[in-house]
């Protein structure tokens, strides 16, 4: 599990910096040297696209999504282990859910590719549905051992 993480956390750092570099690129190619670089509004969005996807289970894997913690924590602690499993299992559910939905969608979007560069639409819709499978899969190793320690609670 920590090398898959190591490599994913890497992958999301080649896509911040590439997020980063895109638009800078584009500054500087059309203040100094009056060049346009066609296509880096879809490439940045590409981009964004898939780092927000592809983090999403290192987010939560973390345990670093948002909980209503202060709720949690007004409750005794046998409803609150409850509430913790329901909240795993209503994730898994969801986000498999989510897996499925966009998987079946890849196949009608074969063809489909953005206007200016030809990305295909299969690689937002894959950067989507390996986020969501990815969470699945953390929710569902997170059902055996919750992550909810309570502790980032503001007191």
């Amino acid at each position: 599990m920590r090398l898959a993480e190591r490599v994913l956390t890497a992958v999301v750092a080649l896509l911040t910096a590439g997020l980063v570099l895109v638009p800078t690129a584009q500054v500087v190619m059309r203040g100094v040297f009056a060049l346009p670089f066609i296509g880096a509004e879809e490439l940045t969005r590409f981009l964004l696209i898939c780092l927000v996807f592809c983090s999403y289970p290192l987010v939560v894997l973390k345990g670093e999504n948002i909980v209503m913690g202060e709720i949690k924590a007004a409750l005794p602690v046998r409803l609150r282990r409850v509430v913790n499993v329901c909240i795993s299992v209503s994730a898994i559910a969801i986000t498999g859910f989510l897996a499925w939905v966009t998987i079946s969608n890849i196949s009608k979007n074969l063809a489909n590719a953005t206007p200016t560069l030809g990305i295909p639409f299969w690689l937002f819709l894959g950067a989507t549905a390996f986020g969501v499978a990815g969470a699945a899969l953390v929710h569902l190793i997170h059902l055996r051992k919750p992550p909810q320690a309570d502790t980032n609670i503001a007191v």
